[in-house]
């Protein structure tokens, strides 16, 4: 009977040990799994960086070419600048470059100096002055296309001066400001006398200004242009419900919806205005008479080209970069804050 028992209770112990082996290799089958899915989880981390990393490589394979045309065209220049403005070089001769340090800065803002007065002022003007007659210009007839038929020949027809070349525009603007030209034809026959446009130093700048205000209204135009039609009507049906007027339409919700159209346009326009060379040296020559239309690419130019000064052309590049950053600066902060405040 004992024997028995202790059979039973061996019987029974030896179960007890089986259910306890069974458990310690679930046990370590379960760390087996574990370790399993850990191992796995940091093979697919792996295959995914080495995956991010190839698509890396191949995104900066396609942008090769548009940095290297960065890099030679845009980046090496500017250095190149930064080099000349602070030495003192006559051209072609890279071993004639001598290190002046400010020297050439200091120069440009000396007392008597003509940088800042009258090429400075009259590149804030010029620029001001597009900017404010090509803006007004386009704000207008563009609000006027959207309503009338014949959208895109009236478009078609405001680009054309954009696809002409600036010498042709000048050459014809300047026949046209002659004393016998087609403006003083116009101011003759309303009983005014001639105005000599171009030869006289009071009315030099503004002449140029309205000419590069009128080739610039193509592009504004079809930037606000297209700003208006993305508008939603339902802004426009819900005024003409609320009984408001065309000004009030126009000045409540058309212009602040504008904005971001107008913000572009002014910035560019802006940025050309300051940067204008060509047609001022079409219709005035070297910024004549005297220096009434001499502005800083022009001034530039000069120095540079015909006076051999890279140095100081170099110095005078790097302030004209420094005043268009900090006026596009300005601007952009300007509409953002009018933004938050309506």
């Amino acid at each position: 009977m004992a024997t028995t028992v202790e059979s039973a209770d061996g019987d029974g112990d030896s179960g007890g040990g089986g259910d306890t082996g069974a458990g310690s290799r679930g046990l370590a089958g379960g760390g087996r799994d574990v370790r399993t899915a850990g191992d796995r989880a940091r093979a697919a981390a792996r295959l995914h960086r080495r995956r991010r990393r190839r698509q890396t490589v191949v995104g900066y394979l396609f942008l090769a070419p548009g940095l290297a045309f960065f890099a030679v065209f845009l980046l090496l220049p500017l250095l190149f600048a930064v080099l000349l403005s602070l030495s003192r070089w006559a051209g072609f001769d890279l071993a004639g470059i001598r290190p002046v340090g400010t020297d050439n800065f200091a120069a440009l803002f000396a007392r008597g100096s003509s940088f800042l007065t009258p090429v400075l002022t009259n590149t804030l003007l010029y620029a001001l002055g597009t900017v404010a007659l090509a803006l007004t210009g386009a704000v207008l007839v563009a609000h006027c296309v959207t309503n009338l038929r014949f959208q895109g020949f009236w478009r078609t027809l405001y680009f054309l001066p954009i696809v002409t070349t600036v010498v042709a525009v000048g050459n014809v603007w300047k026949y046209m400001y002659e004393p016998g030209g087609l403006v003083n034809g116009v101011l003759n026959a309303l009983g005014l006398h001639s105005v000599a446009f171009l030869q006289n130093p009071a009315t030099a700048l503004p002449s140029v200004v309205v000419v590069q205000a009128w080739a610039s209204l193509g592009s504004a135009i079809l930037v606000l242009t297209a700003g208006l039609k993305a508008i939603p009507i339902s802004y426009y049906e819900a005024a003409e419900l609320d009984g408001a007027g065309r000004f009030t339409v126009f000045t409540r919700i058309t212009l602040p919806l504008l904005r971001p159209s107008l913000l572009f346009v002014c910035v560019t326009q802006f940025i050309t205005g300051l940067q204008s060379f060509a047609l001022i040296i079409v219709m005035t020559g070297e910024g004549g008479p005297g220096d009434a239309t001499n502005v800083a690419a022009l001034e530039m130019y000069q120095r540079a080209f015909k006076y051999g000064d890279w140095g100081s052309a170099s110095a005078a590049a790097l302030v004209l970069f420094v005043v268009i950053l900090v006026i596009t600066l300005a601007q952009l902060w300007l509409f953002r804050r009018k933004g938050e405040d309506a």
